[in-house]
């Protein structure tokens, strides 16, 4: 007696479903293929708005902090002549103007990286940078300096020389070194991400309206003055095409 071969399912196993389902060319695989690939330039887009608001805030922030440190007391100390002493200080402005003068550089620098096309960011990014490094190290190489309480002490006394005493740097050329620290990581994040950062000249909205064809002028009724000067206003001939 011949044993009868047993029917063949037609309920598939699950793994081999699943292997099926996994194979490159399946619509599965591509689908999850397709997003992988959706979610990067997400991710990046998402990466290079954090990074174009931390600079703008970085970057004004650490102009203004450079600016208003310039203009306080950075220094003071006492004077010792025949008549006695007298105390004196010195502002930021006073012992060096460069922080001062590179903040405002920096700060323009960033806004001009969004007026340059994407090629030219890197260039202006860098100038950033080094205005950043420059407003950074400045103010703590010259904060004791001892050259402008010298000289506010011969002003002070009517002597070509007065002996100065111990210098006592007070807190604004480390403010000033902390608003340069905040424009020179601006820098990095403009060298960084500011090839994808949006652009005022090289929008597409601009470009569409450039291009945009004029629309031809209203025919001018030689009956009307009002139209005859509308045609003059727009450097036409108003008498063209009325004979």
């Amino acid at each position: 007696m011949t044993s009868v071969p047993p029917a063949h399912s037609s309920d598939t196993p699950q793994h081999l479903d699943k292997d099926r389902d996994t194979t490159p060319d399946s619509p599965n695989a591509q689908g999850v293929q397709g997003s992988q690939g959706s979610t990067a330039p997400s991710a990046r887009s998402r990466a290079a708005g954090r990074a174009l608001a931390l600079a703008l805030l970085f970057g004004a922030a650490g102009a203004a902090i450079a600016l208003v440190a310039g203009g306080q007391v950075w220094s003071q100390s006492t004077a010792s002549f025949a008549q006695g002493e007298v105390p004196v200080k010195a502002k930021g402005s006073d012992v060096t103007g460069l922080p001062s003068a590179l903040a405002l550089v920096g700060l323009a620098a960033l806004v001009a990286v969004f007026a340059v096309k994407r090629k030219s960011r890197v260039v202006v990014a860098g100038l950033l940078t080094m205005c950043g490094a420059g407003t950074l190290v400045s103010p703590l190489l010259s904060a004791d300096d001892r050259a402008p309480l010298a000289e506010k002490a011969a002003k002070a006394s009517g002597l070509a020389q007065s002996g100065i005493e111990a210098v006592h740097v007070s807190a604004w050329p480390y403010f000033s070194a902390v608003g340069g620290a905040l424009l020179l990581l601006a820098g990095v994040l403009a060298v960084r991400y500011g090839p994808s950062w949006p652009s005022m000249s090289g929008s597409g909205r601009y470009e569409r309206t450039s291009r945009r064809p004029r629309s031809a002028p209203a025919p001018v009724d030689p009956d009307r003055p009002e139209d005859l000067w509308k045609a003059l206003d727009r450097g036409e001939d108003p008498t063209r095409g009325t004979a």
